[in-house]
């Protein structure tokens, strides 16, 4: 499924970040990653999109933008095409939230797209961490957030841009209706399309740097070792080319001999989704970068 937004005239973005909470999600990284971003590019490609975090922070005249996940992509193309259908669910699903409601809401499949754009976005809102996972099945199964009952309560109370922050997703959809191209593809698909002087940013799942570290599932398919060993001849092959490369994973020596020879940049990021919350301190991640000076 694919979708291009078409380009025309419209008012100045205000602040555009990202709609959706993502566990994994870059938007404390951003000054650690900032000396490392290329300072010139021409089209921006992020295989693994997720919440975007990179995408809204450099907002770039040309990118394309992709995930293997259906229901993601299918979110952020309502959010271009069907923005005000989208805001009036989001809006619906926001005055009924209860973890009854929740219940109902992850056991259903609706068949229309804008309706199933809704659905993710608020279950990503109100589920635990932002934290997507599926079962073999391809199922939605996360519980819904501890936060739930205060959420509620922010709720009734009149604070209502808990699910549906419709000034957010404006700007969003401008921002993505400006420059973006939307697929649903895995990550091989940049190899043969991104070309000399093009920028790539891969945040694929992490590899876990533990047994106990493996709880979630992105896809039905997951992410293994083969998978991760894949993605570092993709790097190394569009490195060849003189493509602009960076890539976030877990600090690890599997990974760090994934891509030895490589600038390897050591970052400090925040456990998000470990189910204690005082297990949640810094943990060690790494940037691999390739042609960006």
């Amino acid at each position: 499924m694919t979708a291009i937004a078409e380009k025309e005239q419209e008012p100045a973005l205000q602040d555009p970040h990202p709609f959706l909470k993502w566990a994994g999600g870059k938007n404390g990284l951003l000054r650690q990653y900032q000396p490392y971003f290329p300072k010139e590019f021409r089209t921006y490609f992020e295989p693994f999109l997720g919440g975007g975090a990179v995408f809204f922070h450099l907002l770039p005249e040309k990118a394309f933008l992709s995930d293997i996940n259906f229901e993601l992509v299918n979110a952020y193309q309502v959010a271009v095409f069907d923005l005000d259908k989208l805001i009036s669910l989001l809006t619906e699903h926001q005055s009924n939230h209860s973890p009854e409601y929740y219940s109902q809401i992850r056991g259903c499949n609706p068949g229309d797209l804008i309706e199933k754009a809704a659905r993710f976005i608020y279950l990503n809102k109100t589920c635990f961490n932002g934290t997507h996972r599926v079962n073999k099945k391809g199922e939605f199964n996360t519980p819904i957030g501890r936060d739930s009952a205060s959420a509620l309560a922010e709720l009734r109370n009149g604070h209502s841009q808990y699910v549906c922050d419709v000034d957010g997703l404006k700007s969003a959809s401008l921002a993505l209706r400006k420059s973006a191209y939307l697929d649903t593809s895995d990550f091989t698909l940049v190899e043969s399309t991104a070309e000399k002087g093009d920028f790539v940013y891969f945040d694929p799942p992490y590899h876990p740097v533990s047994e106990t570290a493996k709880f979630t599932s992105y896809s039905a398919s997951g992410f293994d070792k083969c998978d991760q060993i894949a993605l570092a001849a993709v790097f190394k092959s569009l490195a060849e080319r003189k493509v602009k490369v960076m890539l976030s994973n877990s600090d690890c020596p599997f990974i760090r001999e994934l891509y030895k020879g490589f600038e390897i940049v050591s970052i400090n990021a925040a456990r998000s989704i470990n189910s204690d919350g005082q297990k949640r301190g810094k943990v060690g991640e790494i940037l691999v970068v390739a042609n960006c000076n």
